[in-house]
Parts: C-alpha cells; sequence; structure tokens
C-alpha cells in the first residue's frame, strides 16, 4: 500500500514534525527528536540559535541540516510585518530555504492565532516564494481560504497551544479535512499519545507537537510513544473503524454453519 506523506514536493516517512525549544540543553533536544522519528523539526527563530548569537551552542550542531528538514516557524510574533521579517531572516541564515511554518498570535494569555494578521502575511510569504506551513484556527472558512492563498500545509490546532487539552471541537477539523486538497495536521493543544491517535484515526496528515513531548516527565520516552501513537493512528484510519451501533449486539463469530451437538 502507497500511503504517502508529501510536503512542499517532498516525501517523507514519518507524520510526525516535532519542535526543538523547552528542552533542558540540545542534548536532550537530539534524543528525544531521535526517539520520535521525526524528519521534520520545527525551531523558533527568536528564541532557538541557529546561528544569530556565533558565541553560544547552535541548534545545527546537534541536528545539522542534511539530516532534517528545518521547518523555522514565528512563534512569538504577533503581527504580519515581524512574522514576515523573522521568516525571510530564517531564509538568510539556512541558506534560502523555503520551507517555513507561519504563526501570528493573537493574544499572549492563550496563543490564540490572529488569523486577519495570518492571511496578510500569508499571502505576502506566497508571493515571495516561500512554502508556507500555516497555524490557524479550526474554522473551515480561514482554512479554505489560506489554501486558495496558496498554503502548502494548513494546520488547525486541537487545543490551545502548550493546554494539553486534546482535540475539542473534532467536528471542525473533519470539516477542514475532508475540504482540504493540501495537508492538514494538528498543531497545538496534543498532551498525551491518545490524543495524537485520535487524531490520526480522524484523518489529520499529520501532527506537530512540542510541548507535549518536551515538557513530558520523561521526553524521550513520550517521544516514542508519540511516534508509535501516529503510526497506530494513521494506520487505523486507513484500516476503516467498524460503524458505532447503539444496542445492537453483533457476534464476533459467524453464527451460520454451526457445528451441532450429536
Amino acid at each position: 500500500m502507497s500511503d504517502q506523506f508529501q510536503i512542499a514536493g517532498q516525501v517523507y516517512q514519518s507524520r510526525l514534525i516535532v519542535g526543538t525549544g523547552k528542552y533542558k540543553d540540545f542534548r536532550e533536544t537530539r534524543a528525544a527528536v531521535d526517539a520520535s522519528g521525526a524528519e521534520i523539526i520545527t525551531v523558533a527563530i527568536r528564541r532557538v540559535n541557529i546561528g544569530q548569537d556565533a558565541s553560544q551552542p547552535s541548534l545545527l550542531d546537534f541536528l545539522p541540516p542534511s539530516q532534517f528538514t528545518y521547518l523555522p516557524n514565528t512563534a512569538g510574533c504577533y503581527n504580519a510585518t515581524d512574522a514576515v521579517r523573522t521568516l525571510r531572516l530564517a531564509r538568510e541564515l539556512l541558506d534560502g530555504h523555503k520551507l517555513v511554518k507561519l504563526e501570528v498570535l493573537g493574544d499572549a494569555d492563550t496563543l490564540y492565532p490572529n488569523v486577519r494578521e495570518t492571511l496578510i502575511a500569508a499571502e505576502t510569504l506566497v508571493k515571495e516564494g516561500f512554502d508556507v506551513m500555516v497555524y490557524t484556527s479550526d474554522d473551515p472558512i480561514v482554512a479554505k481560504e489560506l489554501e486558495d492563498i496558496g498554503c502548502c500545509a494548513i494546520m488547525p490546532l486541537a487545543s490551545l497551544i502548550g493546554s494539553g487539552m486534546g482535540i475539542l471541537n473534532p467536528w471542525n477539523l473533519r470539516l477542514i479535512i475532508e475540504s482540504a486538497k493540501v495537508p492538514v495536521l494538528v498543531d497545538a493543544g496534543v498532551g498525551t499519545a491518545s490524543d495524537a491517535a485520535i487524531a490520526m484515526e480522524l484523518g489529520c496528515d499529520g501532527i506537530l507537537m512540542n510541548t507535549a513531548i518536551a515538557g513530558a516527565k520523561d521526553p524521550v520516552l513520550m517521544a516514542r510513544a508519540m511516534k508509535l501513537a501516529v503510526m497506530a493512528g494513521r494506520d487505523a484510519f486507513l484500516a476503516g473503524r467498524i460503524p458505532r451501533k447503539l444496542y445492537t449486539a453483533d457476534p464476533s463469530s459467524p453464527v451460520s454453519g454451526l457445528i451441532a451437538a450429536k
């Protein structure tokens, strides 16, 4: 069975994208990434050193771009201007790198996306040749607008960033998934492996997470759990679950052709 996960023309084996922030050091970051099996790693340009400060350790030394696809993101940006400027800097630091994650926040307490500024930034970045994976709300209309602008992946939240609340509105996610012609990945809100499995069972193409792994008591073990959950959830989606039937018994063994007692 061919079940490819493709982003901006590149095929990946892992459907799990992981963040690189909130770990105790870069060595733990590397161990967790390895355990997750992720091939794409996202990095907050405003918070993680990838060459901005030559006097400090660089993430590039622990997770070389030759081994991983970098996904620079605009975490900490609250308007389109700052987000676009940040990703232009990322492109320079990473030698013309085009694949980026756009997120424009609207509120410092909830980190809920500002969809108006997100749409403005997305349009600018796409026109400048970036391949834009975009964090957004779970509004199907906004998701369609971002796809129409030319974003290469839509990334609706499951719940608030870092909340660990899991998927609060599966119905809107289904609407986005069913109408999108580009990959849809859950971004934000996953708390544990079962949340990841449920997202994949709904039909998401992948998941991006950071806090759920980095904030666990054992980040490396949680990273492995997330890897397995994403794989299991995808397999379950492809296999097709049985229908839910209330009060209807269905024997697990055939009732015809029973062996009669003599």
